[in-house]
């Protein structure tokens, strides 16, 4: 029989073990090893069914137990111990507090992201944006920083992935009820529930209610649709993450960005919680929470271009794809349906929120609203998520800086990190600690730095070995049940799989390769020389051994055949036994199949993957990385570390041709250089140079890669500065900078650069000479404080384009003649040798500029005013 309604019937604790609530109720226990030690006292066996769950585990919990525990002075003793700790950590001073610099940082920062990684037992996340997202909260958490999260509670997550009989994904989306979750409603000080309503077409409402998980000392705001008031296409708003038609998606993301606005509102007047100066939108999926911002602005009077300046002055952007394909774009009529008079957002005009978003640039298409391109321009700040990416990044937004070179476009990079107390094993944080102490080993995961690292030299050749085999261990242990329950959910019967105790071998050199699976990751490029790989696979002195995950996008059947491809491959009882498919892909099974490998393989199409960060959580343990230079990889990669994948960029468009130059680079790597190196032995027994390159990793690469160090970059390179401008834009200044942009691009057809000269004519000089340089220029209706002349110089290419510029200002010495001239004047001082050359432009300057690149003016010469503008040093 089937229930006609579901509640949950939570259990009663006995006073002395009413902190357990607490406990379970704050995700800090997803990263803090002794609390789910903890937790598992409770019930070893119902904690193993619960999968590490606190909340379903005191949900399962007989109360005879709960009475025996309440009378257990041991189990009290620690239960007090760790709810201590616990007051400690969301109450003391961290990285955030100290120093004298805290009162120049932000009172608090809103962090929108349409997916958060937080735990398994929370699955609001499909791949590596939402883990990045959970790992930035947790690591501000240990920081101190004072975030507020702001996401979707989906009631049906992200699919579960099965494969079928013959291999194909097959997606299940079971129902999460928020009642069973480690999330608690916001509620009203009268007790009745937080509501937030936007306005959709025609009048009608859609509410969300609001719960909250707390993450450490991150409260993280999720907006549920799934409420009685609305009807039930306004209920399935918030059905699936990133499912539905076009129509279903924009509302996602105004549900999202607008309605989460004034939830974050709603928390911080019911809770007191600072409000935020800083609004960091993690993708283009939030970018409607400016235009709310701009709304709250306008609905006290000041004008929406003032408004735009004061919003853009707090507000962070974070790009993370390579591709204008994975940006959300929505129809032009699309968009404004749901914006105007009868809709949401009334006192804004709707041409004012589509000239936001649409691509009106050279190459865009202009009937298309783009939520990226909305976000960098409702953000004064933007970064990409590495130094490629960033570099990425710059060419493919160029469009909204016309006449700036790409590496001049304002979006800086901060390569991402990984938050070390979930990815880190239990085994490797043991072993720092018996070598640094337990406090140091929890600061040199959380805020980094290389000298809490360096102890790792000391630690021995025999236990690193040791560590790396039982971790190894381990994971052929987790395999075998999770392909054993794979086979099953196929249709194979018990007396079928008996193969499978002889699955993988604790002593073969292991390889992982785990992610989303869309194309341009090639989940399949080990596959096309299949003899070649079976040969590595069943070597005799030097095998390897191989176990892959990932999903690909419920509408994708391109990425399914590649699943499919690759499971019919390990299906093969030739090899079966070194290389599988492990479906369902995700955070329990991320932390359990990193640290057990050896390496870690990533193999996309260069440039094509921002980051990657499942290679640093690899590191973190002890695995070398084995990829292509892409993302973070391209950034830091040392030969200490791992191996670098060649790449044929000298294929072209020939795809084909490209993954067989490639596969076959992969297959060199691995054979003649990766698999030696773990099999030799050394005059201790051990692979001497293995572990070198191991102890290398975790002191040199470690610090580098965590979440702690990332997320001091936002706070001082990104947050602490948005937060300045936000302080200084009153509406005062607000409305000054508003009339000045607008006086700026009025004028600036008016403004050219007429002439260029220097003191020397000739084709050469010396290193360390000084030209003085002597521009004429037309600013029309401008005044000299209303630009900044620059001579920018630096080496030239064969095409005499300037590579790594300098730029310096210019003084006005005189003007304005008859005709209207300015002229500037100032040193140009030759310090480096080879081909080199110089131009001269006028940019706007304001004081409340970030960059002279901001409005995207500027005037250059004409080729043939210049006299002497190239000169070659020697």
């Amino acid at each position: 029989m089937k229930a006609i309604r579901r509640f949950t019937v939570r259990p009663v604790l006995p006073e002395p073990l009413r902190p357990l609530s607490d406990l379970a109720r704050n995700l800090r226990w997803s990263w803090h090893a002794e609390t789910r030690d903890l937790f598992q006292a409770v019930d070893p066996e119902r904690w193993a069914a619960s999968k590490g769950d606190p909340v379903r585990l005191l949900g399962s919990v007989p109360p005879a137990r709960l009475a025996e525990l309440a009378g257990d002075r041991r189990f009290l003793r620690r239960l007090t111990a760790v709810a201590d700790d616990l007051g400690d950590y969301l109450t003391g001073d961290r990285w955030y507090q100290s120093g004298e610099r805290s009162a120049e940082l932000p009172a608090a920062v809103a962090y929108f992201s349409p997916e958060f990684g937080i735990t398994a037992a929370l699955p609001q996340y499909s791949g590596g944006l939402g883990i990045l997202a959970g790992d930035h909260l947790k690591s501000a958490s240990d920081l101190g920083v004072p975030l507020i999260g702001v996401g979707l509670l989906y009631r049906h997550g992200y699919f579960r992935q099965t494969l079928s009989r013959d291999g194909w994904q097959q997606e299940h989306y079971p129902v999460l009820d928020p009642n069973e979750l480690p999330v608690a409603l916001l509620k009203e000080a009268d007790g009745t529930p937080a509501h937030v309503s936007l306005a959709l077409p025609g009048g009608r409402p859609l509410r969300a209610r609001v719960w909250v998980a707390q993450v450490g000392r991150v409260p993280l705001l999720m907006l549920d649709s799934d409420v009685e008031e609305n009807d039930l296409g306004e209920r399935q708003v918030t059905d699936r993450l990133y499912g539905g038609g076009s129509e279903h998606r924009l509302l996602q993301e105004m549900l999202l960005g607008i309605g989460g606005v004034r939830a974050v509102r709603t928390y911080c007047r019911l809770t007191g919680h600072p409000e935020p100066e800083v609004f960091h939108t993690n993708e283009g999926h939030a970018g409607f929470l400016g235009l709310e911002r701009i709304a709250e602005l306008v609905a006290t009077g000041t004008d929406f271009d003032s408004a735009l300046e004061a919003v853009r002055a707090g507000t962070v952007f974070t790009t993370h794809t390579p591709v204008p394909a994975g940006i959300d774009r929505f129809d032009r009529e699309l968009v404004a349906h749901h914006f105007g008079a009868d809709a949401e957002l009334p006192g804004i005009g709707v041409e004012h929120i589509l000239r936001l978003g649409m691509e009106t640039y050279p190459g865009g298409e202009p009937n298309l609203f783009n939520m990226a391109v909305m976000g960098l321009r409702l953000a004064q700040r933007a970064n990409g998520v590495s130094l490629l990416h960033g570099n990425v990044s710059r060419e493919m937004f160029s469009g909204l800086w016309p006449g700036f070179d790409p590496d001049e476009v304002p979006i800086t990079s901060v390569t991402n990190g990984v938050h070390a107390p979930t990815w880190v094993a239990p085994e490797v944080v043991r072993l720092g600690a018996r070598q640094l102490g337990d406090r140091r080993t929890e600061e040199a995961l959380t805020v980094g730095g290389p000298e809490r690292w360096d102890a790792v030299a000391e630690v021995a050749d025999q236990e690193i070995w040791e560590l790396r085999r039982s971790l190894r261990e381990q994971l052929v242990l987790e395999v075998r049940e999770r392909l054993r329950q794979s086979w099953r959910q196929r249709g194979a019967g018990t007396a079928e799989l008996g193969w499978i105790d002889g699955v993988l071998d604790p002593d073969v050199l292991t390889i992982g390769f785990a992610r989303r699976v869309p194309s341009y990751k090639r989940l399949t490029l080990m596959l096309r020389d299949r003899d070649r790989l079976m040969e590595l696979l069943l070597h005799p002195d030097h095998p390897i051994q191989i176990v892959v995950a990932g999903k690909a996008h419920p509408a994708d059947d391109g990425g399914k055949r590649l699943v499919q491809e690759l499971v019919r491959f390990t299906d093969d009882p030739r090899v079966r036994h070194r290389i599988v498919f492990l479906p369902d892909y995700g955070m329990a099974m991320a932390q359990k199949l990193l640290p057990g490998c050896d390496i870690w393989l990533n193999n996309p199409l260069r440039p094509l993957e921002a980051c990657g960060t499942s290679g640093m959580k690899a590191a973190l343990n002890g695995g070398l990385n084995l990829s292509v230079l892409d993302g973070w990889w391209d950034e830091w990669f040392q030969p200490d570390f791992g191996w670098a994948i060649p790449t044929a960029d000298g294929a072209g468009t020939d795809a084909d041709r490209r993954d067989d130059i490639e596969a076959a680079a992969l297959y060199d790597l691995l054979e003649q250089r990766v698999t030696p190196r773990f099999y030799e032995r050394g005059r201790s027994g051990l692979p001497d140079r293995w572990i070198e390159m191991v102890r290398q990793t975790l002191t040199l690469l470690g610090p580098k890669v965590l979440a702690g160090r990332m997320v001091r970059e936002y706070v001082e390179r990104l947050y602490t500065p948005a937060a300045h401008a936000h302080r200084s834009m009153t509406p005062d200044t607000a409305r000054e900078l508003s009339a000045w942009k607008g006086r700026m691009r009025a004028a600036w057809h008016g403004v050219s650069v007429d002439h260029v000269e220097t003191a020397t004519a000739t084709a050469t000089a010396e290193l360390g000479a000084t030209l003085a340089l002597r521009v004429r220029v037309r600013l029309g209706d401008l005044a000299p404080d209303d630009v900044e002349v620059q001579a920018v110089s630096g080496r030239v290419d064969p095409e005499d384009r300037i590579t790594d510029a300098t730029a310096v200002p210019l003084k006005p010495t005189a003007g304005p003649d008859p005709e209207g001239h300015w002229t500037f004047e100032g040193p140009l001082s030759l310090d480096r040798t080879g081909p080199y050359g110089y131009t001269v432009r006028v940019l706007p300057s304001h004081r409340l500029l970030a960059s002279g690149a901001e409005l995207g003016l500027v005037a250059s010469p004409a080729q043939d005013v210049a006299a002497g503008a190239g000169v070659l040093l020697r």
